[in-house]
Order: C-alpha cells, then structure tokens, then sequence
C-alpha cells in the first residue's frame, strides 16, 4: 500500500513593514497636511490626498513597503510620505509572517538615509558574521549591531539568535534553504546588505580574516570601532549630549573630591609664581568663549599665526625598521606632544568669518605650513557650523571651526588595545595647545563635545574609518560685554 503523498512545506512570505517610532505620533489636518509630532515638538511632513492620509493612519501598526511599491498616484503618495519620515529619522521596520502577528525583528535605522535592501545571495554563497557585529540586551531586548552598519537588529524571536551564533563559523546558503523559513533568508539578505554579515568570495578563504574585503579595517580592534562610532554623531541614533539620563537615579558627584583621610601636607604656604610668569597667568586666563564678535572677525593673519603656534610641521625625520625586514618609518616633530610621535591629528577648518580668506573648507597642510581649499557645498558647511553652535549653547556661529580628524592606522598600525584611546589622548594635548595659544593672542575659543562623522565622510569623500573627526575647536574673536550706559 503506498504512502499517501506529503504536503508541500509552503514557506510562508514574511512582510517588511515601516513602523512610525513609537515615541511620535502622526496629527493629520482637515486640508491634507500631515505631521510627526512629540510633545511640543513637531515636523510638517506635507500636503497629501484624503486616500494617501487615510493610508498613512497604518503608519503606527506597519505599513507593509509592498503595499506601496506600485506607480499608482496613491502609491507614490504614500513612498513620499515615508521616506520623508526616514529622512527624519521617525521610522523602524517590522519583520513579520503572515502566520505570526508578533515582531520577530525590529530594524532600527541608526542614519536617515537608512533603507531595507537585501542583497543577492544564491545557495552556494558563503556568509559568516562580521568581526564587529555583537549581540547584547537593551532593557528587556536582544540587539545585534555593528559600528559598520547603517542599522540595528532587534531580536525577537530567540530562535534567530540561534541561527546568528551558527553563524560565527562561514556558512553556505543551501544549509539554510533546506530548513530554514523564507523569513530567515530574507533576514540574511538584510544583514549582508547592512555588513553585519559577510558574503565570503571563493577565494577569500573562511572569513576569519581581518580584512573584511577592506584592507584599512584590518587597524581597527572591535572595541576601538564600536567606541569611535557609538560616542560620536552621525552613525548612532542614541541621545547624544547633556542629556542629564541618569538625573533621577543617583545624585550629581561633588565638584571637589572629598579628603581621603591621614595627615596633611598643607601646599598653600609656598609661594606662587611670580606675576611675570607667563604660563600661569595663561592656564588662569584660559576659559571658553562661545560668543564671537563677527563686526570684527578673526583675520587671516591672525589664523596663520594660531595654525603656526600650535601645529605646524616643525621638523621630519626617520627610524630604523622596529623588527627585521620591516620599512622605516617617517615622524615628525610639531608644537603639542603625541603619543609614539605618532602625529596622526589632521585639521580642517570649516570658515564662516574670517577677515581676508573666503568662506569654505580647507584643509591645514602642515608640512608646507598652507591651507588647501577643499570642495564642500554651502548646505553641508551650514549643517556642520549649526550642529556646532548647538552643541556650544552659543547665539551665533563660529567663526572658524576646526575639525580635528584622525588618520587613525597612523596609531593603530603600531599600538593594540590602545589606539583610539591613545589619539582622545592626543586630542586633549592639542585642545589645551590651541586654548593656551587663543588665550596669548586675545582670542576666544571653545572645544566642543561632539561631531557627525557621516557628514564629515560624505564632505571629505572618505571612509569614516580611514581617516574621520575625533574633536572640534570653535576660533574667533570674542564678544565683549556690552557697557551699560
């Protein structure tokens, strides 16, 4: 008697839908005008169809991007809508079956041009994890995410982190066909685009390589590239700065440490410095100045003179080879102390006001002691002095902001566990070089806290993690107080 023949196992097709962020709600007008809004906080995202509106409500459940992948008038409307949310940064996406309503991953953009893509995989294509990627809780959930990808990958259903883990050694694509949901290769498709996975050549050998198809990742350590990417701007979508997170749950530490206890050494009874010491009367005149008198702007003269004090090229030369059969190294000597001479500290100046030199980007050369103007649009030049002047709390623009990057394997091709560590350090050094140097010239000047790093990349066209910015310095002429008549 034969077997009555089995079933297909029909694989069930699993829906990529965009999500408005939970934290914001969609408030739609009586002519059309739909915006995202949080608490006082609003963004006008347009006019639309009564239709296109009446759609855009699924918006805080998921709307399936299939739904509107068409050329309809309708269509269109709706693509409008929610890639102006991406833009903004106000979407997640929803992985889910037809079979199961729950959430099996959320992706959550992490940059506003951020968009679901799968790349092309075949079954005998090899994919195995990327060095950076790593999974960890949030709160209650399980994220996976790399400083690499444009996105991270919250975790539903603990089965994919099963999948993930198996993935820590390369694996082919037909290991997955034969038993895994549509909804898992999908996922894979997901995170090859995103560079959490590998898609492994055949002659790449097993993919436990360093390089990851780009030979400078090879002078990145994991930690170094997560701490570079997760305490900037730009590649994150974490709040950044003073925002006060940890206020209602542990009391603000003193400003002045309290006395350990033992027996005291009171210092006060030797004398200070004389008055006509200079390097004293400049450490207590130093202080931040956030409000620039652009009536009377910093002059070109003025700013080769800082450039010249605090970071020309002062002198070159050469080691011997560190091991046998390896190269010379070159070094240089400038003004600010460096780890292992490394010098790796670039400056990038971003004018706004300077009497004499035209508004722009340039780059200081400081072996020939010269600016080189660079191509940046006056769009990008904006967004980068605005982000400063918020980031100071300051009423106006810098006049001159100076970008500090990095060419980091300049410090990581010889130190291990310590690069990036080693170039904060060195950017501490030229910080407190350039605010003594404003402070001896009657100048002001402030260091700021933060930066993009995406938009750095795109106005230097270079890969964040060749060459990108670890501090800025605001430069200009303070403001003097208005005398009261």
């Amino acid at each position: 008697m034969r077997a009555p023949p089995k079933k297909p196992n029909r694989k069930i097709a699993p829906d990529i839908a965009a999500r408005l962020s939970h934290r914001f709600s969609l408030r739609m007008q009586p002519d059309g005008n739909i915006a995202a809004s949080l608490g006082d906080y609003s963004v006008n995202l347009g006019q639309f169809s009564e239709a296109a509106t009446d759609r855009a409500r699924h918006l805080s459940t998921g709307l399936p991007l299939a739904s509107f992948a068409g050329k309809s008038i309708l269509a269109r409307e709706i693509d409008a809508l929610v890639h102006r949310l991406a833009r903004q940064g106000l979407l997640e996406y929803r992985l889910s079956s037809t079979r199961d309503e729950r959430d099996l991953v959320v992706i959550e953009p992490q940059v506003p041009d951020y968009w679901p893509r799968r790349a092309k995989l075949g079954k005998r294509d090899t994919v195995v994890l990327s060095r950076f990627a790593y999974l960890r809780r949030r709160g209650n959930e399980m994220v996976l995410e790399s400083p690499r990808a444009g996105a991270l990958f919250q975790i539903g259903d603990p089965a994919i982190a099963a999948t993930l883990a198996a993935l820590s050694q390369p694996r082919k694509i037909g290991e997955f066909k034969a038993k895994a949901r549509s909804f898992d290769l999908l996922l894979l498709e997901l995170l090859v685009e995103s560079q959490v996975l590998l898609k492994l050549d055949t002659k790449g050998g097993d993919g436990l390589r360093v390089d990851e198809g780009d030979g400078n990742l090879v002078l990145w350590d994991f930690h170094d590239l997560v701490f570079h990417t997760r305490s900037t701007e730009g590649r994150q979508a974490n709040p950044v700065g003073a925002a006060f997170t940890y206020a209602s749950v542990v009391p603000p530490p003193p400003a002045v440490r309290p006395r350990w206890p033992g027996s005291k050494i009171d210092l006060r009874k030797f004398p200070s410095p004389g008055p006509n010491s200079l390097l004293p009367k400049l450490l207590r005149e130093r202080h931040s100045t956030r409000d620039f008198d652009d009536k009377h702007p910093v002059t070109l003269r003025e700013l080769a003179q800082f450039l010249d004090t605090t970071a020309r090229v002062l002198s070159e030369w050469k080691s011997e080879p560190y091991f046998d059969g390896g190269p010379e190294v070159t070094y240089s000597t400038r003004p600010y102390p460096s780890a292992g001479s490394a010098y790796e500290l670039e400056l990038y100046l971003a004018v706004s006001n300077c009497e004499g030199l035209a508004r722009g980007l340039y780059h200081y050369d400081a072996g020939s002691h010269a600016l080189v103007a660079m191509s940046a649009s006056a769009q990008q030049l904006q967004a980068l002095s605005v982000a400063a002047q918020f980031a100071m709390d300051a009423p106006r623009q810098p006049q001159i902001l100076i970008t500090i990057a990095a060419r980091f394997g300049r410090v990581s091709w010889k130190y291990s566990s310590i690069a990036y560590s080693l170039i904060l350090k060195n950017v501490g050094s030229l910080i407190q070089t350039f605010y003594l140097a404003a402070t001896d010239m009657g100048l002001g000047g402030c260091a700021i806290g933060t930066t993009d790093i995406d938009l750095f990349a795109k106005m230097t066209q270079q890969e964040l993690h060749i060459e990108g910015p670890v501090g800025q310095f605001a430069l200009g002429r303070g403001k003097k107080p208005e005398v009261q008549g």
